[in-house]
Formats: C-alpha cells, structure tokens, sequence
C-alpha cells in the first residue's frame, strides 16, 4: 500500500466529523506510486449510484426524555471578524462573518495490541465567559446554531449519556440516558434536534501500528438517534453502515466512523461514502432518499456550498481554489488558499490558506479570503504538520 493510500485512510479514520479534505490529503502527500493501490484508489472514487438499499430492522424505539428550554439564539446575530493569529490551537475566539470556531479537536493514537491501535480525541469548547477556549472532559461535542448551548458525551469513547450544556452558565440543561451506545452528536441546522449515531464498538481503530495503520475497512455503526430537546423524545432507528472497499456495492465506505449528519434544510440526515457522489440520503426513518434539489455542498461537509445569497457556489479543494457562478457555471474568481470552508458573507470564505509562500503545504491555516482573491486576513495561527488541531465551524 502506497504512502498516499495508507496516510489518507488513517488520517480519515482519526476524523471528527466526515472529512472534508480527503482530496486534499491526497494531493498533498510528497510520495506516490500508483502501483498496486491503484484499483484500491479507483474504487474509493468509482462509484456513482444515488440509490442505496439497506437492511431494515426492528420497529423504532422512543424513548421518553426531558425536555428543556433552550436559550434564545442572538438577533441579530454577530457579524464581526474575530482572530487569533498567535496561538495555535487558538486560545481566543475565531469568528468571521455568520460563522464561528465553535470548538476544535485534537488526536492522539492509543496502543490496542501489537497489531491494532485507536484515535483518541481531546476537544476544547468555545467559553463565551472568556471570549477564549476551554478544554472538556466530553468524548464528544457540537455547539448549536448561535453558540448557546452544546451537545456532549460523556464517557470513555463511547457514550450512552447524551447533555445539553449551557455555554454562558457551564451548566447541564438536561441528561438523556440511552440504550445504545453513541460515539457523535450533530445539532440541526434548526438548533432544536440532536442526531446522534450509534455503534456497536469504538469506530476509530486501526490495523497496524505507526506507519503501517490503516482502517479496518468495516464499520460498527448500528443506528441513529433522533433527539428533539424541548419537546423531550428520543426516536432510535437502526442503520448498518455502507460496505467497506472489498464490497461489491457501488457505494462503499472504508472509514469505522460513518456518523451521520442533517442536510441543510434538517429534513433528512445523510451518511458519508468513499465514493461519488460523497453522501448518500435518507428521511428522519432511515429510509434512503434522493439527494434533495439545489443542495450543494464542499467535500463530506455539513456547511453549504452555496453563498447566501444563492449566486456562487464554492469550488473543489487545490491550488488556486475557484469559485463560481451558480446559474452559468463561470469562475467568478480565484483564490490562492488550499481549500475553501464556508461562507462568512455573500463575499467572504473562510478558507485553509498555506503558510508563507505555499511552499509546504502541511503549514496551513484558517483565513478569510475574498471571491475575486485579492483580500485575505489571517484567522489562525499556521499550524504544521506536528501542530494537529481540527475547527469545528457553527452559524452565529
């Protein structure tokens, strides 16, 4: 297995969220030999089908929660340009335009066995008391749409306690204990639903050690909660994962983690591929759906690809990225960062920009850039390829 191949795989494995740079890593690594990974690699990007069948199980499950009130959303809701060019992780709040740096993530391999290792995660929490980061003890956490409140999960991995944690007060509004075991959580873009994905064991495990890890090509995930915080249910509905590469299938999957996401209206939830098209949709059920119309997004992101504004969409990760009109497919402009994000403002992204003069692209950082390219502000410190933290990026 070639450097390219193995490098890109684990990196994914140790992904909080569907990664949206696969691309990108795999056009960055500095060796690659396309000898006997090169079926392997055409099979990660052959497929194409929109349609996928599932296995369906048992009846849905609800489970009665608590529901709670939850804090009002800012309105409006801040605008301004929020840095921290020295630190890295960042020790001040990031924001720009209608988005923000809500948390961020850090990994760490963990030993298993003489032949298998896991990815551990260390997250850090927006602290609106500070204006800065805190670190927490939770296995997992998304912020909600206006950085209020947060969902977490507290254990060791996996979780079968879900919170919802005030942000101002660093209180838990609420604990919701659950049957199956969760390793992620994602608000809706409403800020009122909690979807949760379920495993049966710790997804992010790697064959090999050091150098020579790579994922298992399988995946434990069993299912999904839907969680609606102030009207107190909690719906469980199975969902096996996509096949890994070895499969048959026009769509598969080699990552152990498959957590699910909301697409952009909250009406269905999606799950991530290794294939094309990226994600494959379902309804709130578990019933598979096509992709819904005038939806686009960047690579394995939950953010939209589409600028507020409805008239340029962003383009696909590279050196210059470009981005281009929606209704007549024309560059708009081009920008000389590695990859693009998400929209701050109709004119605005927040994008990974390469350090110095691009001449190593493992020093990177957050920026803002604009359409046509010629503005550029540093949101980030540069971090290197040994500087790992991961941004997680929430509407004000």
């Amino acid at each position: 297995m070639t450097r390219l191949l193995r490098d890109t795989l684990e990196e994914w494995a140790g992904e909080a969220r569907v990664p949206r740079d696969l691309a990108d890593r795999a056009l960055r690594r500095r060796v690659w030999k396309p000898v006997g990974a090169a079926v392997l690699v055409m099979a990660m990007v052959a497929g194409i089908a929109l349609f996928v069948s599932v296995q369906r199980g048992p009846a849905p499950v609800v489970l009665p929660a608590t529901g709670v009130t939850l804090p009002a959303r800012p309105s409006p809701a801040p605008t301004d340009v929020r840095a921290d060019a020295e630190n890295s992780p960042p020790a001040r709040l990031i924001a720009a335009g209608r988005l923000a740096v809500s948390a961020y993530y850090s990994n760490r391999r963990e030993a298993l066995s003489a032949d298998r290792e896991r990815i551990r995660r260390t997250w850090s929490l927006y602290d609106p008391r500070t204006g800065g980061y805190e670190r927490t003890p939770y296995v997992w956490v998304d912020v909600a749409p206006g950085l209020q409140v947060a969902a977490v999960l507290e254990g060791d991995l996996l979780s079968r306690r879900l919170g919802v944690l005030d942000l101002n007060t660093r209180e838990v509004l609420t604990w919701i204990d659950l049957e199956h075991q969760v390793a992620s959580v994602a608000w809706s873009p409403d800020g009122k639903r909690i979807l949760a994905t379920a495993y049966s064991s710790y997804p992010d495990v790697l064959q090999g050690r050091g150098d020579q890890a790579f994922p298992l090509d399988h995946s434990p995930r069993t299912g999904y909660y839907v969680v609606d915080v102030e009207g107190g249910t909690v719906d469980y509905h199975e969902l096996p994962p996509l096949p890994g590469l070895e499969s048959d299938e026009r769509l598969t999957n080699a990552n152990g983690r498959q957590d699910l996401n909301w697409s952009l209206d909250g009406t269905l939830i999606w799950a991530p591929t290794s294939t094309t098209p990226d994600r494959v949709f379902y309804s709130l059920d578990g019933e598979p759906r096509q992709a819904p119309e005038g939806q686009r997004y960047p690579r394995w992101s939950r953010l939209s690809a589409i600028s507020p504004d409805g008239r340029l969409a962003l383009g696909p990760d590279g050196l210059p990225t470009k981005i281009t009109e929606v209704r007549t497919g024309k560059v708009a402009g081009r920008q000389r960062v590695l990859q693009l994000h998400a929209w701050a403002d109709d004119d605005n992204v927040i994008a990974l920009g390469c350090g110095g003069r691009c001449e190593d692209e493992f020093n990177n950082g957050l920026v803002l850039v604009s359409v046509d390219g010629s503005r550029m502000t540093q949101l980030s410190a540069d971090r290197d390829e040994s500087g790992g933290w991961r941004e997680v990026l929430t509407p004000r």
